[in-house]
């Protein structure tokens, strides 16, 4: 392969590699973007959503309410994404998830969450 070829395959390699790297950038802001409980009540099944707000109490099996300002949702958090950390009502946090909405028996909406910041 001669030099030129070299340069022009290199180019090309980190072309596509910024390219990939900035849609991500891209698809992460747009889910950056802080959702309300009340937005979130609304929004499809499978939409991505960011609250910022306070877990006020357990459920039970891994559910806890959340509220933020314009409401309150039960959210779905594996034990496993605590890390050991223990919080209180007053603890602020910031869950990254997805609207889950189940119509049976009568149409109950929840967030599943991926990720808890305190």
């Amino acid at each position: 392969m001669n030099l030129f070829s070299k340069a022009l395959l290199t180019a090309g390699l980190v072309g596509a590699t910024t390219f990939a790297v900035a849609d991500t950038a891209v698809n992460q802001s747009a889910l950056a973007q802080a959702t309300t409980v009340k937005q979130a009540l609304t929004m499809k099944d499978d939409s991505n959503v960011q609250l910022k707000g306070y877990i006020v109490k357990a459920i039970g099996d891994e559910k806890y309410q959340f509220r933020d300002s314009t409401g309150t949702i039960t959210v779905d958090i594996d034990d496993d994404l605590w890390n050991g950390k223990a919080i209180s009502a007053k603890t602020p946090v910031v869950i990254t998830g997805e609207v889950d909405i189940d119509y049976k028996p009568s149409k109950r909406v929840e967030i599943d969450v991926e990720q808890v910041r305190f």
